[in-house]
């Protein structure tokens, strides 16, 4: 049975956060998404037309109906020129509410130089079984609850990275005006005993909607309290919004 789903954009650009920042990708985003962060940023809600860039950085879009089948969207992720990107980042919205989906299309999709780089709010752990095979790199958003407005939820951050320490992995945390010291301890305590080597990024927000930005010399003690307990914390903030790119 063939599976449909429906996208929001598929286009070409670099990675704007992380550990990989600047490494050149082809993003495929999902509609929908199982929370609603106060800081979010992208659209989530589907569409009837989805927008597929025709060269990378132009921002050139053309219009594809939705929803798509995984055949025409790998035909259209490959017809990037994957042989030129470290690899293809699969975001949302939440991919991983797409998991029947993501196993028919992934398949059909080779060619990158690294596989697949899946940003996700790491919430999902039965979805992330039924796909773990088939991605290289899980970009993990834990929700820090007085930051995100999403309520605790790090039971399920917690069977998630359980499970997505066996990939290469890289945990990511929003903080801004609201994190207090106690969310990034337990958000250390959690890496420091699930998945102690992963890279843990600490992300000041970028102030929407009126959320609060990150004091600055909060944020680099929020790291350097950290590396008290593990081995690679970064502050790196979200760099593509300086080349106007999203």
């Amino acid at each position: 049975m063939t599976i449909e789903t429906s996208l929001i954009e598929l286009f070409a650009s670099v990675q704007g956060e992380g550990p990989l920042v600047g490494c050149a990708q082809v993003f495929v985003r999902f509609a929908r998404c199982n929370l609603a962060c106060r800081y979010c940023d992208t659209p989530v809600q589907p569409v009837p037309l989805a927008r597929v860039e025709r060269t990378p950085g132009r921002r050139d879009f053309f219009s594809v109906a939705n929803p798509v089948t995984a055949a025409e969207a790998s035909r259209l992720v490959r017809a990037f020129g994957l042989e030129f990107c470290h690899s293809v980042v699969l975001t949302g919205g939440e991919p991983l509410l797409q998991e029947g989906f993501l196993r028919e299309f992934l398949p059909l999709v080779g060619g990158s130089r690294h596989g697949v780089y899946l940003e996700t709010n790491g919430t999902l752990p039965d979805a992330l079984a039924g796909v773990l095979d088939l991605v290289t790199f899980i970009a993990a958003d834990v929700k820090l609850p007085l930051t995100s407005g999403t309520g605790p939820l790090w039971e399920e951050h917690r069977r998630f990275l359980s499970l997505a320490g066996k990939k290469t992995l890289f945990v990511k945390a929003v903080i801004g005006g609201r994190t207090g010291q106690d969310e990034v301890d337990r958000l250390v305590d959690l890496v420091a005993e699930v998945c102690p080597n992963a890279v843990l990024v600490l992300q000041p927000v970028t102030p929407v909607g009126g959320v609060p930005p990150v004091d600055p010399a909060a944020a680099l003690a929020f790291q350097r309290r950290a590396l008290a307990r593990l081995g690679d914390v970064r502050l790196i903030p979200q760099t593509h919004h300086v080349m106007g790119q999203l």
